[in-house]
């Protein structure tokens, strides 16, 4: 199983706008795509369609009790797609973790061994902390959000920063697959600079699918379902399905011929 984090400690950068919308495009095309809600926000399972009645266990469990992932796992709408839910008591969950001894390898433990997924997107809180960093230990690599405006570069290398820290102490294999340019606006001049200079700084990193600011990609959350589904012609649905045909370019080709 491919094990891919979305994180930016920024909030408001369309983490789980693109993690449900690409673990959506990833499974309608035939892959087995589990999307692990680790932000204690829950929107992640929200957006998916999964009311918090109905997520009787959830990543809390994976992390602080140590259930077994089958345990955790709940279906969803989209066929092929399944979620580890999050639920407030994430929130606690880093308090309670401090004192544990492999408090940062709680998840890659969680996930190790035989799947029947074929790819992970694991969903991380707006920060740098043990959650996150539970994250960036079991991830073999990292997709990053990045919003279009002058504070996201600054955001950027402080993320650069703790991924090349990551890769020193805890996950040599860790890399980036990409990083996704979002709530992109054609007419503000400024997205154009913020752009240009990402792409100048990071190269081929930077995908070239950009996510535009689009309304119906708003909308789709208070549905409970990814824009995809919500509303799969709208610019903001084709520019997802676009990102996720170039992501699955970058994965190894070994993993994708699995």
């Amino acid at each position: 199983m491919i094990r891919v984090a979305i994180a930016n400690q920024k909030g408001g950068v369309g983490k789980t706008t693109t993690a449900i919308n690409i673990a959506t495009a990833m499974a309608a095309t035939g892959w087995r795509v589990l999307l692990i809600d680790l932000d204690p926000q829950g929107n992640a399972s929200t957006g998916i369609g999964l009311a918090a009645a109905d997520r009787e266990h959830s990543s809390y469990d994976l992390l602080v009790d140590q259930m077994p992932l089958s345990a955790c796992v709940s279906p969803t709408r989209i066929p092929g797609l399944d979620i580890v839910p999050a639920t407030v008591d994430l929130s606690g969950a880093e308090v309670e973790l401090v004192a544990v001894e492999n408090r940062t390898d709680r998840l890659r433990e969680a996930l190790a061994g035989e799947s029947a997924y074929d790819i992970a997107f694991i969903d991380c809180p707006p920060s740098l902390g043990l959650l996150t960093l539970n994250a960036l230990c079991a991830a073999d690599t990292l997709l990053v959000p990045l919003q279009c405006e002058f504070f996201a570069l600054e955001g950027l290398s402080q993320l650069l920063q703790t991924v090349e820290r990551v890769q020193q102490r805890f996950n040599p294999e860790l890399g980036i697959i990409g990083v996704a340019l979002t709530m992109f606006d054609r007419r503000n001049r400024l997205t154009d600079q913020v752009s240009d200079d990402v792409r100048q700084c990071l190269g081929d990193l930077v995908f070239e699918s950009v996510i535009p600011r689009n309304v119906r990609l708003s909308e789709a959350p208070s549905h409970g379902l990814p824009a995809l589904v919500y509303d799969h012609n709208c610019t903001g649905s084709r520019a997802y399905m676009a990102l996720a045909r170039e992501l699955i370019t970058r994965l190894p080709e070994k993993r994708k011929a699995a």
